[in-house]
């Protein structure tokens, strides 16, 4: 996952239905130590999938001062301050763990061979132009899911209820939709 992806992912997640995001914030099974020679090569080919660094940091100010304001700083000004002062030095200092933190997970995943390939596929010309659209990407893809699960969230809420009720999970009195 690109860090634009993840970071605009945390500043809309509060968007997203509680038990959506309650499933997805569990951290994975802890797996086997991955081959040093594979976790090379994930580490390189993740840091190709990101593209240039500067840039992928710098598509990252724009979603963190709304960050900072959906958690109560309104002015734009205040929270562009926090996001140059803070935010940014932050996520520049510890942007090698992310990539080693990625690199574990492909490595998880992905052999050797595949990773080679996704890496020789962002060496090319379309790889390049699709690591530098990575920060739009995201944000188009999060805006689809977020309109998506608005549009669903209704229907899936009211069969929850039903299904909490038919199994008597229910204490109290009948679940209510909020």
């Amino acid at each position: 996952m690109r860090l634009s992806t993840l970071l605009v992912s945390l500043c809309f997640g509060a968007g997203l239905p509680g038990v959506l995001l309650a499933q997805t914030a569990r951290p994975p099974a802890p797996a086997a130590a991955p081959d040093p020679a594979l976790l090379k090569v994930a580490r390189e080919t993740v840091a190709q999938m990101q593209g240039d660094r500067t840039a992928t940091l710098s598509a990252m100010a724009a979603p963190m001062v709304g960050m900072m304001q959906q958690i109560g700083i309104k002015e734009p000004d205040k929270a562009q301050v926090l996001v140059q002062e803070v935010v940014m030095p932050t996520l520049i200092a510890h942007y090698d763990e992310l990539l080693d933190i990625q690199a574990r997970g492909f490595a998880t995943i992905l052999g050797k061979d595949d990773l080679q390939a996704i890496s020789t596929f962002y060496a090319t010309p379309a790889g390049k132009r699709l690591a530098a659209a990575q920060p739009q990407l995201a944000q188009i893809q999060l805006a689809g899911l977020q309109q998506w699960m608005q549009s669903v969230g209704p229907e899936m809420q009211g069969k929850i209820v039903k299904a909490v009720q038919a199994h008597g999970w229910v204490t109290g009195g009948p679940a209510k939709p909020r």
